[in-house]
């Protein structure tokens, strides 16, 4: 499987770069996933990216060495799943306000047994290798938004 190097930087320590896109369409993704961030996140909350952009945005990156990321519009696990499963390499869910929530977003992610994510990656398997389910459970990232008061009391 493709190594998700964003996240293995973080693993280690390290730092990363990246921009967020708000404006759907595949150039705009290609271009700045080859000017060298290290990450680009695809915003489907506030942004004006619905799904069908996001895939052709996530093509776009997939032609680079880029960490392609979703920014969910909530913590849905249908949502996140079709995210990942069109070739998002980690989500960032908004409004994580308890360890409840944290929970519901990484087993979204992660398939059995460690999560309740169902098998389907029609493009992370393309994208991430053939062997994508057996090692998508460590290289997907799952980024909580911590946003409110209560998520930071219960930080």
């Amino acid at each position: 499987m493709r190594k998700n190097t964003a996240k293995q930087r973080w693993k280690e320590g390290g730092q990363t770069v990246g921009a967020w896109l708000t404006q759907p369409g595949g150039h705009g993704a290609e271009v700045l996933a080859h000017v060298g961030f290290d990450w680009l996140c695809i915003d489907c909350q506030h942004g004006l990216v619905d799904y069908a952009a996001m895939v052709e945005m996530l093509r776009a990156i997939s032609t680079t060495a880029t960490t392609p990321l979703v920014r969910v519009s909530q913590n849905d696990p249908a949502e996140i799943m079709r995210a990942l499963d069109a070739g998002a390499y980690g989500v960032i869910v908004p409004l994580i306000e308890t360890a409840e929530d944290a929970q519901r977003a990484v087993a979204a992610c992660r398939y059995p047994p460690e999560g309740k994510r169902s098998s389907g990656p029609i493009r992370g398997v393309l994208y991430g290798g053939a062997d994508y389910v057996a090692h998508a459970n460590e290289e997907i990232a799952v980024i909580g938004m911590i946003e409110t008061a209560p998520a930071l009391e219960n930080l």
